[in-house]
């Protein structure tokens, strides 16, 4: 399994054909059934959350490899494949693109009745999803909407998450994977694995160089109300229409000139009025101060806590008291396999090949005629 997880892909626009749809719902519940079988519910979620297996998948269900239509259409084919049965596989599927999306909380309580979890299981689960969501979204400010989001489950209550954000301006869109096992901090580093073919700039709160904007951050809302408004006041006051501020020591007292370009949540592109002039934004500090969340993860997890909220206190916690977070894409560092070109290095050939050859066997096994299967086999190569 991998570290950390994104993957994009060029944004594709259209349809899938009735006729693809349905041949991949039919070689999709035979893999199913085939990986469940081999190896249980638990596994298959897993691997669900490893984004090269996921690719392969598709691949052998015969949906373009490096289309952004595979994780839609994939997840959609592979919930319609095992509709009905979700209880004696002992796994379940949740949520999809769009307005599906927001079904998934009413989703996970179904299923998870039907699997006879408690409801303080039930309740984790969604409460993992919805978090997923919230992290992707505000946490990790790189230039991509989230429009897709699904929830795998098995019976035994391990989870992963596969969503999916697009990027109109540059064409492109972002899978993110999760994984139970793997999330156990859901604000810190809590994806399951990595890979990407391009690089975006972006404020990224979830990484461990961002661990003290963290806490800084936190500790400017358990604090007084009227002193955040006055740090985001003094950002305004001493700002020009250059993006030009003063940072401010922790004693508040010396101030001395700074530039914000590389303060400036490039994909996000904010400026101090918005922060300090926003009614809504005033509204929401004001609440989450009253509330005074324990950590970072709380803080985030509150109504109406969304991206602007996270960049001004980030912004507040960076040039006053000088938390500096991480503005490196979280995809820059991590390749599942390496690159064929040797970057960030070469191809790790075992592990690749382990993967394809687990995916050849497996579709051996699908109770499919001789030539759907080998055609599902080469698609591999």
């Amino acid at each position: 399994m991998f570290k950390r997880g994104i993957a994009t892909f060029t944004l594709d626009y259209g349809k899938c054909p009735k006729w693809l749809f349905e041949r991949m719902v039919k070689l999709g519940r035979e893999m199913a059934r085939v990986i469940i079988a081999e190896y249980g519910p638990d596994e298959f979620v897993k691997r669900i959350a490893d984004p090269v297996w996921f690719q392969a998948l598709g691949t052998v269900l015969a949906f373009d490899w490096n289309a952004s239509g595979l994780t839609t259409i994939l997840t959609a084919a592979l919930k319609e494949a095992i509709r009905g049965e979700e209880r004696d596989l002992g796994v379940f599927i949740c949520g999809g693109k769009g307005k599906t999306s927001l079904k998934t909380p009413e989703q996970i309580n179904l299923f998870g009745a039907r699997a006879e979890l408690s409801q303080e299981k039930i309740n984790s689960l969604e409460y993992n999803s919805r978090m997923a969501a919230k992290v992707d979204s505000s946490l990790i400010q790189d230039g991509f909407q989230i429009y897709h989001h699904s929830f795998f489950f098995s019976r035994s209550g391990v989870w992963a998450v596969v969503q999916q954000g697009m990027n109109e301006k540059a064409v492109t869109a972002r899978r993110y994977h999760w994984f139970s096992d793997d999330a156990k901090n859901l604000v810190l580093e809590p994806h399951s694995g990595i890979i990407s073919d391009g690089q975006h700039s972006g404020l990224n709160m979830t990484a461990r160089e961002s661990e003290n904007t963290q806490k800084i951050s936190t500790e400017l809302v358990q604090g007084s109300y009227n002193t955040l408004m006055k740090d985001l006041k003094l950002l305004r006051k001493y700002s020009t229409p250059q993006s030009e501020v003063v940072s401010v020591g922790n004693n508040n007292q010396e101030l001395t000139k700074l530039s914000l370009t590389d303060l400036d949540f490039k994909t996000h592109p904010v400026s101090i009025e918005d922060f300090t002039k926003s009614k809504y934004l005033q509204k929401i500090l004001y609440e989450v101060s009253e509330i005074k969340p324990k950590n970072y993860e709380q803080l985030l997890s509150l109504k109406g806590v969304g991206p602007k909220t996270i960049r001004a206190l980030a912004l507040t916690a960076e040039v006053i008291y000088g938390a500096k977070a991480s503005y490196e894409d979280p995809a820059r560092y991590s390749f599942a396999h390496g690159g064929k070109d040797f970057v960030p290095y070469p191809v790790d050939r075992p592990t690749y090949d382990q993967t394809i050859a687990t995916m050849r066997q497996l579709a051996s096994k699908m109770k499919i005629s001789y030539s759907e299967r080998n055609k599902a086999i080469k698609r591999l190569q």
